[in-house]
């Protein structure tokens, strides 16, 4: 389990295709130094395993279901990833439940300043809609963010100086793409009252 802070912003040194998984190469700065082999690391949000650690660098194989769904599809040589390792039973909790299992992607509609802060607009499928709130959280390329304001099929976010400075979205533009978890809490309760709606809907007490 992680939380949506992020630790350190690594870049994408190799990529390479196998037979059956893409395996990717990224280099991290001397705060993970005491990553071992094993570890789970999200990257971009996306939970992945250290295959092999290597000097200041880790390798971890992308299966089909991961590049199916997630951003790391596009990932190449020179791309600056977020990251985060799972978090440790007696950390200090710091932003919200966020599982490593991305839900879907969305596209950067819009990325501007608005006096001291970014607003960052990403259209989404209508099909979670449901897993919204305004003030909620969601986890957007692995960062621990709130929903200020919410469109038909769109979200906006007010990003602060520190997170634009300490994640990867300084380099994002309009267009990109980005990976999407939502809360896993409205997640379950999504599930719990799925029936009830459905008996709603045909009338059955």
């Amino acid at each position: 389990m992680f939380t949506g802070i992020i630790e350190d912003v690594g870049e994408v040194v190799g990529v390479e295709e196998t037979r059956e998984f893409r395996r990717i190469r990224v280099q991290v700065s001397p705060a993970f130094a005491d990553l071992e082999p094993g570890a789970s690391i999200a990257t971009n949000g996306v939970c992945i395993t250290a295959c092999e650690v290597e000097g200041d660098a880790f390798t971890a194989d992308l299966s089909k279901e991961t590049l199916d769904r997630t951003t790391l599809k596009q990932v190449r040589v020179g791309q600056k990833v977020n990251l985060e390792r799972s978090m440790r039973a007696d950390d200090r909790f710091g932003g919200h439940i966020v599982q490593g299992h991305i839900d879907g992607t969305g596209k950067v509609r819009r990325f501007d300043r608005k006096g001291d802060d970014w607003i960052l607009e990403i259209g989404y499928a209508q099909a979670f809609s449901s897993r919204l709130v305004w003030k909620g959280s969601i986890a957007v390329d692995g960062i621990s963010l709130t929903v200020a304001s919410l469109k038909d099929d769109a979200l906006e976010i007010a990003i602060i100086p520190y997170t634009l400075e300490h994640t990867n979205l300084h380099d994002r533009s309009t267009g990109d793409e980005v990976n999407l978890e939502f809360d896993v809490l409205a997640k379950y309760v999504e599930k719990l009252v799925a029936p009830y709606i459905t008996q709603l809907g045909r009338g059955t007490p």
